[in-house]
């Protein structure tokens, strides 16, 4: 399994057992415990995925999470927090989190979100639906030949469903498929494929009550 981690997390205990725990599995693993030398190391080299802490001595994880999604939309993070409530969950969402893991967590499970995620990079380096192309090497998307400029969870959401063409996606599973959440309440779905509408695609059908089809015509 190849990848760049990153971990921002004041606790050495978890930040260890996190940073064994992946590399064990052959990811590469980075852990900082402050917001000061989490930021200056993404400036330097940039991962293929963040795990994020929220409370921390130098700042907030929200925080973080909204510059580092600001810098480099692409690249992917999970929170991890000892805030496991619902409405803490959403906001990370919201802002752009990837996932959302409260503490405390099974190291099973948070290696086995992370090598979902990291999965994501890979597969079929090209994918074409109708006018849509989509470059998993790359990470880029053309509409009729001019470039889409997604952020990182409006392209795996694209691509999702273009793997999954003329299959009706009900909402849950879209949402942990591509979030690792599944909230029946939460807009986050809705919203991102409002803002791929704008962008001019139109192969999304609603399928009132259940979710959505990506229609290959």
């Amino acid at each position: 399994m190849k990848g760049v981690v990153y971990v921002l997390e004041d606790d050495a205990s978890i930040g260890g057992l996190i940073k064994f725990s992946l590399e064990r599995e052959g990811i590469v693993c980075h852990t900082f415990p402050c917001v000061k030398d989490f930021e200056t190391a993404i400036g330097e080299k940039t991962p293929d995925l963040a795990l994020l802490d929220i409370m921390l001595p130098d700042g907030n994880g929200f925080e973080v999470l909204q510059r580092l999604k600001a810098r480099f939309p692409h690249t992917g993070c999970i929170m991890i927090s000892a805030l496991g409530q619902e409405a803490d969950k959403v906001m990370g969402l919201n802002l752009g989190a990837d996932d959302y893991i409260a503490k405390p967590f099974g190291v099973m499970e948070l290696v086995a979100r992370v090598k979902a995620h990291l999965r994501r990079l890979g597969g079929d380096s090209v994918l074409t639906v109708g006018d849509i192309e989509l470059r998993t090497d790359t990470m880029t998307v053309t509409l009729k030949g001019k470039p889409l400029e997604l952020n990182r969870k409006e392209f795996e959401l694209l691509k999702y469903c273009m793997q999954n063409a003329d299959i009706v996606l009900p909402r849950d599973t879209l949402l942990n498929e591509i979030w690792g959440y599944v909230d029946a309440e939460t807009r986050t779905l809705d919203n991102h494929i409002a803002r791929l509408r704008k962008m001019g695609v139109e192969n999304f059908e609603t399928v009132f009550g259940v979710g959505y089809r990506f229609k290959k015509q």
